[in-house]
């Protein structure tokens, strides 16, 4: 099952798209500037939301404990406090994880990047010092 919630967090709206499959929670966050109405939503989806799905794919899971399937029918009016309180708290423990998770691998993966482009560009300036060294050398 697949949701997006949108819901204001400080100066800006943010989405989180969450992926339940097989008892494991997958999320992703995406922000938006000012409030999204609801054919700016659509288009939105339309436009990335097959790279959102995918980076919510890649999210490492986290384990959630189903509540789907309890036994007896619950008291009316506790389903309506249920149902209110679930409207009001958008976000959930599990997914909040799950984009804990998958930000830190961002950053890991955006530190190796860095890593590497600042070896290659020492690689380069090296380079270039000993071709000027030789070329010193060789006007002599």
């Amino acid at each position: 099952m697949v949701t997006l919630s949108v819901f204001f967090d400080s100066p800006f709206w943010v989405g989180v798209l969450e992926i339940h499959e097989n008892g494991e929670l997958r999320a992703t966050r995406v922000v938006f500037g000012s409030e999204p109405t609801d054919p700016e939503l659509h288009e939105f989806l339309m436009r990335n939301g097959v790279a959102l799905l995918e980076r919510a794919e890649s999210a490492p899971p986290v384990a959630v404990e189903s509540t789907i399937g309890t036994a007896g029918r619950p008291n009316p009016k506790r389903a309506a406090k249920l149902a209110s309180r679930a409207v009001t708290t958008m976000r959930s423990t599990a997914s909040q994880e799950a984009m804990r998770l998958e930000l830190e691998s961002r950053k890991r993966q955006a530190a190796a990047d860095r890593k590497a482009g600042r070896k290659a560009a020492d690689e380069h300036r090296r380079e270039v010092a000993r071709r000027k060294r030789i070329e010193r050398l060789r006007d002599r």
